[in-house]
């Protein structure tokens, strides 16, 4: 069997893009092989209930957002060493589900816990209808009104079968939809993967391998590629099936070696070739995806070039912007990079991290180095490779020990800035972030002890010094607020509340020191204002609530408002008279009125968690109301359904529910007790 010789790499991106424009001028529309402007296996029609059907694209994009290649011209697929076993060109892509629309109109779905509505006063926005519409989308027979008769609705009529399809895609992976690997399959697949693992041909187990693999069941194909392997390691097609595996399961790191080593065995094998483009490109490596993807074929798949030059463009610009400190230009062409195709780069990741804590957006900054740190650096990353003047791993390290140093993660990122000072010794930056950690990790370290011992000017003045380190640390704001408090300096502490807070807003600590200040400076406008924040934040946090109760009462008192019925805390009060009932309704704050009777069966499971919210919710006045015992009560209220909740706030009835959910009733009583 013959090889090819490798074609010469061009020098750059617009070379190859360029030989490649001239080597497509002379395919003519009416000299393409059969399916050329067809690349994908359509999706099964599926018909609607009126029988109608619903045509399907005959190509998809790809994770990427890249659009679907053609594939290559009859004569370079017999250019091509032909590997047997090999997943075709038409799966070389992952499997991609198929999309059908069941009736005219969106689903609609109830609760199965009843058939009981809430009213239409409920804060709940983007809340379904609570009716008698199935999920299948026809109407139910219509159901009791009383909660405890329901019945529950008919079950969704069975739905048809989803039949999977390859992806669009031709010579590499990577073009298509990535699937998720199913969990189990059927019997019939259970059984023939059995079968296979205990074949005694190569050849067998790796067909076996390959339909798994087309069914999207990615870890029943590695299983059996794994298990091919075994019998014939030298089986370059293997490898590179193996790599598609890997790669339908984003373990990118072991899809390059395992397209490695099928190069090794065979140096011509274009498929490995086209495949490690595709990862390179994914991983962000420009150079060594340009390379592989002039080995790939005579002719360099276009749209692949294109991809690789907007992701050279975009991480160019990144690079430069980040030289002058141009923040939110290193973030949009950052994510301009993944969206093109990067999307497992682990250095974009660190950049896109490294620009959102510069401009002070903490949490995605530190949800955005999280990602970074999920992928393999060792394979994302080569030791070698230089980013922005660091090596790879050590930009990393950089970057993971400011976002950890800004949220006061002080020993994480003490270690990751010691990592990044081993792995890049000669880096300026390095060598100067690491003095700046090193200075205010001592420093923080030295006011906590002061300010446990009690010494709280010496540890305002230690939490100063680490301050002059590092200008923009909330945490080291927040604790000499601290320290300020306990000294009485109240106007200092919240200022330096204030600068926490603009550095990373409702960053909760600052929020509650801010709001205590404001108390002992008795501006209680302010400090109910800021503990308003926090109950939404911490709902179930009982010091925050009665703070909050407190500070509440002052303001009231303050503007001579009647405070000598507020209460907080306490157990459920139960309700024997109207008169009662109308007292315990028009007292300020908010009463939540729950209407029962101890024999029905919903009420039974209700009473433990309305004992529950009273506990949780202690600025609440929660009343019950027994119907049997107190029927003028349920008349005078129209109370018809049992249970029922009927929330006011300051003598007004904001909320009715009939037959809540738990769920539901928690967010009403927040909602308003808030």
């Amino acid at each position: 069997m013959s090889h090819r010789p490798p074609a010469p790499m061009p020098d750059t991106l617009s070379d190859a893009f360029a030989a490649a424009v001239l080597l497509s001028s002379t395919d003519k529309p009416d000299t393409l092989p059969p399916g050329r402007l067809s690349p994908v296996s359509p999706l099964p029609h599926s018909s609607s209930r009126q029988g109608q059907a619903h045509p399907t694209p005959s190509s998809s994009s790809g994770s990427s957002g890249s659009v679907s290649r053609a594939p290559p011209p009859t004569s370079a697929l017999a250019s091509r060493r032909s590997h047997s076993g090999e997943i075709p060109l038409s799966s070389d892509a992952p499997p991609r589900r198929g999309h059908r629309r069941t009736g005219s109109g969106p689903l609609i779905f109830t609760s199965g816990a009843s058939a009981c509505s809430s009213s239409a006063t409920s804060p709940l926005t983007n809340a379904l209808p609570a009716g008698n519409i199935c999920p299948s989308g026809r109407i139910a027979k219509p159901l009791p009104s009383s909660c405890s008769a329901a019945t529950p609705p008919p079950p969704p009529p069975p739905r048809a079968s989803r039949h999977d399809v390859l992806g669009s895609g031709t010579a590499n992976y990577g073009h298509g939809s990535i699937v998720r690997s199913r969990s189990g399959g059927s019997s019939d697949d259970d059984a023939m993967v059995r079968r296979a693992m205990s074949a005694a041909d190569p050849e067998e187990v790796k067909r076996a391998g390959n339909e798994q693999y087309k069914k999207g069941c990615f870890e029943e194909a590695l299983r059996l590629y794994d298990r091919a392997l075994a019998m014939c390691p030298d089986n370059a097609a293997c490898r590179g099936n193996r790599a598609a595996a890997l790669t339908g399961l984003r373990r990118f790191g072991e899809a390059v070696k395992e397209c490695e080593e099928a190069l090794r065995i065979d140096p011509s094998y274009g498929r490995a070739h086209q495949r490690l483009a595709s990862l390179h490109i994914r991983l962000g490596h420009i150079e060594d995806a340009l390379k592989h993807l002039s080995l790939a074929s005579p002719q360099p798949d276009l749209l692949e070039l294109h991809k690789l030059q907007t992701v050279e463009k975009h991480l160019g610009r990144c690079l430069d912007a980040r030289k002058v400190g141009e923040w939110k230009s290193v973030l949009r062409e950052s994510d301009a990079a993944i969206a093109a195709g990067a999307d497992s780069s682990a250095l974009l990741l660190a950049a896109k991290a490294e620009a959102l804590l510069r401009l002070n957006l903490l949490d995605e900054a530190d949800s955005a180095i999280s990602s970074a740190s999920k992928l393999d650096y060792s394979f994302s990353c080569f030791s070698d490779t230089k980013f922005c003047g660091f090596l790879a791993n050590a930009y990393l390290f950089f970057v993971h020990a400011q976002v950890d140093m800004a949220l006061g993660r002080f020993d994480h990122a003490v270690s990751s800035i010691d990592k990044a000072r081993i792995t890049d010794p000669g880096n300026t930056e390095v060598v100067t972030m690491h003095n700046k950690v090193k200075a205010v990790a001592r420093a923080r370290s030295l006011g906590n002890e002061l300010f446990n011992s009690g010494k709280f000017s010496e540890a305002c003045l230690a939490y100063g010094e680490g301050l002059k380190q590092h200008p923009t640390n909330k945490v080291l704001y927040c604790n000499r607020a601290a320290c300020r408090f306990k000294l009485g300096q109240w106007e200092k502490s919240v200022e330096d509340c204030n600068e926490a807070l603009k550095i990373h807003p409702n960053y909760t600590k600052a929020l509650l020191r801010r709001a205590a200040s404001y108390g002992k400076m008795e501006r209680w406008a302010e400090s109910v204002k800021d503990y308003e924040v926090l109950r939404k934040e911490l709902p179930s946090d009982t010091e925050v609530a009665e703070a909050y109760f407190h500070a509440q009462v002052a303001l009231k008192s303050s503007r001579g408002e009647e405070v000598s019925n507020m209460k907080f805390g306490g157990e459920v009060e139960a309700i024997t008279g109207l008169e009662q009932f109308r007292m315990a309704t028009s007292l300020p704050g908010v009463s939540v009125v729950y209407f029962m009777t101890p024999l029905n069966q919903q009420c039974c499971k209700n009473s433990p968690f309305v004992n529950t919210l009273c506990t949780r919710y202690p600025s609440v006045n929660f009343l019950k109301v027994d119907v049997n015992e107190s029927p003028a009560v349920a008349r005078a209220e129209n109370v018809r359904t049992i249970p029922t909740f009927k929330i006011y706030k300051n003598g007004i009835r904001v909320k009715e529910m009939i037959c809540p959910s738990q769920q539901l009733l928690e967010y009403s009583v927040r909602h308003y007790g808030i």
